[in-house]
Order: structure tokens, then C-alpha cells, then sequence
């Protein structure tokens, strides 16, 4: 995070104002792999304690991990450390979502995999309005 980078933008990161005064009386309760920062302090509109997330790096909401995301939403009371049993060595590590970049998925017969998907089955009737 950049001195000159954010200093009213919260898309690159916390800003300023979230850092010096968002985060005074609140405590830390983890990090995940990815460098995110948890946080819990004070109480939300229905009296459950307030949590959130500083983003290590871009903020996108997919690069939050199962875990965490259960924890912020109140799913479990302790940290996903504590709360949740161990990961299973069957699953898979969480991506975060590649919507609008290269890695996006892409269906056979999209444009940006050449446009030809396969033959129609013969199942398919086309509508038509005088049908």
C-alpha cells in the first residue's frame, strides 16, 4: 500500500481514513494464506459484533476463503481456526473469481474460443411464432 497510492480510493487497498480511524479499538482476530486482515470490534445495528476485512491488495470479495467468509457473515462465533475442523487433504484451495480476465471460463462454442460448438443433437426444435 503506497503513501501516494490510496489516500481516498478503497478499491487498491484500506485508505487512510479507514486505517488511522476505522481500526482504533478494534481487534485483530487472524489473517488467512492470501495476507488478508480480519477484524471484530463494536456492534452492528442487530447487536452481533461487527467483523470485516482488509483486502491485501485489490478488493474483490472472491479473494476471501471459505473460512474467513463464514466467520464475517456469523456463520460460526470463533475463528475458522478454532471454530472448524481441519481442511481435508480431497480439497481443493479456493480461486478467487476470474470473470473479465484471460483465465475466465470460457464454454465450448464462445467467441473467444473460436465460436464453433457442436452439432446439434437432434433433440432441439426451434421456436417459431406461428408455431
Amino acid at each position: 500500500m503506497g503513501i501516494n497510492r490510496n489516500p481516498f480510493t478503497w478499491w487498491n487497498g484500506a485508505s487512510w481514513g479507514t486505517i488511522f480511524y476505522g481500526l482504533r479499538g478494534m481487534r485483530k482476530m487472524g489473517e488467512d494464506a492470501l495476507g488478508n486482515v480480519y477484524y471484530e470490534g463494536g456492534k452492528d445495528t442487530a447487536g452481533n459484533p461487527r467483523r470485516w476485512v482488509i483486502y491485501q491488495g485489490a478488493n474483490d470479495a472472491s479473494r476471501v476463503p471459505p473460512a474467513w467468509f463464514s466467520w464475517l457473515h456469523h456463520q460460526v462465533d470463533d475463528v475458522p481456526d478454532r471454530a472448524l475442523p481441519p481442511e481435508r487433504p480431497w480439497q481443493k484451495p479456493a480461486v478467487p473469481n476470474m470473470t473479465g480476465t484471460a483465465l475466465a471460463y470460457r464454454p465450448p462454442g464462445a467467441l473467444e474460443k473460436g465460436g464453433r460448438r457442436a452439432a446439434a443433437t437432434g433433440d432441439y426444435e426451434a421456436w417459431t411464432p406461428e408455431g
